[in-house]
């Protein structure tokens, strides 16, 4: 999938995928990793998520990645809004890097993030990374996920729905493809699976599904 793609979604305001609520499924699961409150929270794909907020309530650090400017232009503003804290910018390998002691976002490409660029992390929230990437691009994804933050445990929102009802992002990302991706690095949980919005449901049949994957080694 292209970058344009979703430059042109974000400059269309075509996006749909952003939730104005946190999620759910972090608010009511997260403690499942058992992580100290002070533990460092890498989201990738981030867009502008209002997670990130709750997790900075929670007393978590938090790094995020996101592609479009516009996305992070809104995030920033609503972060300086709402937590009143201001951020220093740099540049490096292709990254524009948005620093503040209690959180990091770099604009660009993911792939061009380095484990020195990204630090240490705790653990991973991927609400809507890997369900936005064709299967042809997720493969490459988790690889470099696992790569550069050391494996590390992972809180994984995925999607799920019947084939050919739905062209996607998001993509459908099934239990057995989960396994496929992450099983030579984690020991996979499944820990909840809901419908989603099954009153408009018409045979679709979609559901999340939240996984936890905590690092074999």
């Amino acid at each position: 999938m292209q970058h344009e793609f979703w430059h042109q979604r974000w400059q269309e305001n075509r996006i749909g995928f952003h939730q104005f609520t946190p999620s759910p499924l972090l608010v009511d699961y997260f403690n499942e990793l058992g992580l100290k409150t002070s533990a460092r929270i890498f989201v990738p794909l981030s867009g502008k998520t209002l997670d990130i907020s709750w997790l900075l309530q929670q007393g978590y650090h938090v790094v995020a990645i996101e592609l479009s400017q516009i996305a992070v232009t809104s995030l920033i503003e609503q972060l300086v809004e709402d937590f009143d804290i201001q951020f220093e910018s740099s540049e490096k390998n292709n990254l524009i890097h948005y620093h503040h002691p209690q959180i990091d976002i770099f604009v660009g490409d993911f792939f061009d993030l380095s484990k020195e660029q990204l630090g240490q992390v705790d653990a991973i929230f991927d609400r809507a990374a890997l369900i936005a990437l064709p299967d042809d691009m997720r493969q490459d994804y988790v690889q470099h996920l696992i790569e550069i933050s050391g494996a590390a445990s992972q809180f994984l929102i995925s999607y799920e729905y019947d084939a050919g009802s739905h062209e996607g992002p998001p993509f459908s990302v099934n239990a057995e493809e989960i396994k496929q991706l992450y099983a030579e690095a984690y020991d996979i949980r499944l820990l909840k699976e809901q419908l989603v919005d099954a009153s408009q449901n018409k045979g679709n049949h979609p559901k999340s599904t939240l996984w936890i994957l905590t690092a074999k080694f």
